[in-house]
């Protein structure tokens, strides 16, 4: 779902490393409180509406775009609607991925209709699905009815906790098969069957297949760092150092000190293409390569079949399992380069799907993810900025 990826660039690098020291400690390299507000949760006494929202919007989603709309012109009433500038057409030329972002999204509003005392009554897609690609009909219309019976959804506690954490894990340590139950469990009786190698104890068979799986990511990443069209639609989005992500609060957020002060002094054009065999390209998928070799485990969800409601549950379930993990202690990372739909990727995609048992004729894997403890001592990751209420409401 959301995915931040580390441009190294090569060249000038004594200079911007004197400089980086210089400069340590500036607010320049950090991620501003403002730009990550949103997770410090609503003042309580907003608005019904506007307090479930809060919530919602702080759902994993593709490249951190935020895409959501929602009209509150109706009294006790939610339209949810996608903003067309805000998809992603090289990676996601589908949307698949987009709507599994509102799937989550429409998750946590439930979950937080709920701790305030509503049930909500769901219509999806109200005018009608939308075809192959993605328009701006909205996906979901909520009316919220008062029920304080309505059974209160444990879960709802880690939504503030809740993090893609892309760093390496500890790869001796292995998950426990009851943690495992806990993730699968969290699904409920959502219509997506839940998938897990990596599990201690497995036998020789799921360690094949985790060590196949590993294989099938690093490849399928390092084909979208070398494909134009899919490497510039990151590039677009990289939002460099404090007073970007402030000004934009989304897509990928880079802090790092020598990435920052290249884009100061205008040696970071983000504008162009990054030749495959560069030394910033050759970086990302050597640290890519590095931190998949230390993942002990993935998860993946899979549906029989892909429709929009399809999308929208594996959406729901993904967070769900998110939540759950996060109770557990786990780390998560969406890899989700070889379940990509652009022509690039289909021999991966292929791939994927016959290893994961899910035959693309009849199944989609909808969701692949790295699963894992972060190693001792290391602290959960910080939060991705948010755009805040304002930006997702109708004018």
């Amino acid at each position: 779902m959301n995915r931040r990826k580390f441009i190294r660039i090569v060249g000038g690098g004594v200079v911007l490393a004197a400089n980086a020291a210089a400069l340590s400690g500036c607010a320049m390299f950090d991620v501003p409180p403002s730009a990550i507000a949103a997770w410090q949760g609503p003042p309580t006494d907003l608005e019904l509406r506007r307090w479930i929202l809060s919530y919602a919007l702080l759902a994993p989603n593709p490249h951190n775009l935020q895409p959501w709309i929602a009209d509150l012109a109706t009294d006790r009433e939610i339209v949810l609607k996608l903003d067309p500038q805000r998809l992603l057409p090289a990676t996601d030329p589908y949307g698949r991925q987009i709507l599994m972002g509102a799937g989550a999204f429409l998750e946590l509003l439930e979950m937080a209709a709920v701790e305030r005392g509503y049930r909500t009554e769901v219509l999806m897609f109200p005018d009608g699905e939308p075809g192959v690609k993605l328009d701006g009909r909205a996906f979901a219309k909520v009316r919220l009815t008062p029920d304080a019976s309505a059974p209160r959804d444990t879960l709802f506690a880690q939504v503030l906790n809740r993090r893609t954490d892309r760093r390496a894990y500890d790869a001796t340590r292995l998950i426990p098969p009851q943690q495992v139950e806990r993730l699968r469990a969290a699904i409920g009786k959502l219509p997506v069957r839940f998938g897990f190698a990596g599990t201690a104890g497995s036998e020789a068979a799921d360690v094949q297949r985790l060590a196949a799986i590993r294989e099938i990511a690093r490849e399928a990443w390092r084909i979208e760092m070398t494909t134009e069209a899919t490497m510039m639609e990151s590039m677009r989005v990289l939002r460099v150092g404090g007073t970007e992500i402030n000004q934009h609060r989304d897509g990928i957020a880079i802090t790092s000190k020598f990435l920052v002060l290249m884009a100061k002094f205008g040696m970071f054009d983000r504008s162009k293409f990054p030749a495959p065999d560069s030394q910033g390209t050759l970086a990302q998928i050597k640290d890519f390569n590095t931190i998949t070799a230390s993942t002990p485990a993935y998860l993946w969800l899979v549906t029989e079949g892909n429709s929009r409601a399809q999308q929208i549950d594996a959406g729901r379930a993904y967070v769900r399992v998110n939540l759950a993990g996060t109770a557990a202690g786990l780390a998560m990372h969406p890899n989700e380069q070889s379940l990509q739909e652009y022509s690039e990727v289909a021999k991966p995609y292929l791939a994927i799907h016959q290893l994961l048992d899910a035959p693309p004729a009849r199944h989609t894997v909808q969701m692949l993810a790295r699963v894992g403890y972060l190693p001792t001592g290391d602290l959960a990751a910080p939060p991705a900025p948010r755009r805040g209420l304002s930006a997702h409401l109708v004018a």
